[in-house]
């Protein structure tokens, strides 16, 4: 069974005059990108900035409008649904962001952003029930429970992506967007973070679509892996294929781009 389905996506910007504001022309972001996504496997999405790949995601989680081509989450299409619809599906779908100091909010203690989830999806829960969630969020991504009172701006970049992924898994999703969740962070901890990432889909089946440029990293997550180029999907096959043989000339640019001991 496939989560997620993306057919021929396509997303178009408008270009408009600095005077009139009118539109001149058409930017084109995305040109028919097509990719499916299997119940409890990850999909690496690779390319170099500009490729389009993180417009997809945005396009996935309904903040960008897609110009033509279909979304199909579960077998049911939610292309360019109206917030009221798709809101309850934010459930269902998340994303850890880029930036894991950017994504939290330096004035709320770490209690704070892990349970706001809770206030928004599960109303029912009392304070108390929502702070043990969250310290049994904290231990599922590897830190201690009586961090729950303390900043962001107090741990380092790795433990702020743990929080971001605990934040992520509080309305228990079935499908994350992690959106070069591990580009920001040092090799040594993007391992630690890669390996968090296939517990967790180990424990609960979740699914991944997994947003980078790095196709060392790719590798280490990835059941099948798309390669974008221009907006294009330019290769798209298992990954031990992509990395064995690779078949587009671009592929094999950025493999070769990949630093080695040698």
């Amino acid at each position: 069974m496939n989560i997620l389905e993306v057919r021929n996506l396509t997303i178009w910007f408008p270009r408009l005059s600095s005077l009139l504001r009118r539109t001149i022309a058409q930017v084109k972001a995305v040109t028919n990108v097509s990719f499916v996504i299997p119940a409890g496997k990850t999909v690496g999405l690779v390319g170099e900035s500009g490729s389009g790949k993180t417009t997809v995601g945005m396009a996935i989680l309904n903040l960008v409008r897609v110009t033509s081509g279909n979304i199909l989450f579960r077998g049911r299409d939610i292309t360019n649904l109206p917030e009221r619809e798709f809101r309850p599906l934010r459930r269902q779908i998340q994303i850890v962001f880029q930036d894991p100091f950017g994504s939290l909010n330096p004035r709320w203690d770490i209690l704070r952003i892990i349970s706001e989830p809770f206030r928004v999806h599960f109303p029912s829960l009392t304070a108390s029930q929502r702070k043990e969630r969250a310290a049994e969020l904290l231990r599922r991504v590897g830190l201690k429970p009586d961090l729950l009172r303390r900043f962001p701006h107090e741990f380092s970049g790795g433990q702020r992506q743990r929080i971001g992924i605990a934040r992520a898994l509080a309305v228990e999703p079935a499908l994350i967007v992690c959106d070069e969740a591990v580009s920001a962070l040092d090799v040594s901890v993007q391992a630690q973070i890669v390996n968090l990432l296939e517990d967790l889909q180990q424990e609960s089946g979740i699914s991944y679509l997994f947003i980078a440029h790095d196709l060392a990293v790719v590798e280490h997550i990835s059941d099948q892996v798309a390669v974008m180029h221009r907006g294009e999907v330019v290769e798209a096959a298992a990954a031990e294929r992509i990395y064995r043989e690779p078949q587009h000339e671009y592929t094999r640019k950025l493999l070769a781009s990949v630093p080695t001991l040698d």
